[in-house]
């Protein structure tokens, strides 16, 4: 007989990830990260037609989900993709399509 616990750490992760993953913003400050060492919010702010605490709300989303770090400069945050973090997703989502 089948156990009734089949939800395991790698669903409870994939799902996190996929929850970081569900804002178009989000999506779009991943693939600028990406492509960027770091940046700044401000630049973030001058580049998306969004409010200063949306962005804010976003970038804690994904902060959350550990797949930005964040480091206060004074008086400026500098955001980074959490590269070890963004390989893991890659991985879990690619391992996750296959099927």
């Amino acid at each position: 007989m089948e156990s009734k616990h089949v939800l395991t750490d790698k669903h409870e992760t994939i799902a996190r990830y996929a929850k970081a993953l569900s804002h178009p913003v989000r999506v779009y400050i991943l693939e600028f990260l990406a492509t960027k060492a770091c940046c700044f919010s401000g630049d973030l702010d001058k580049i998306l037609p969004i409010a200063r605490s949306t962005l804010s709300q976003h970038l804690k989303e994904l902060k959350n989900a550990g797949l930005i770090k964040g480091n206060i400069e004074y008086p400026k945050i500098k955001y980074c993709l959490n590269v070890d973090v963004w390989n893991e997703v890659k991985i879990i989502f690619s391992d996750l399509f296959r099927h």
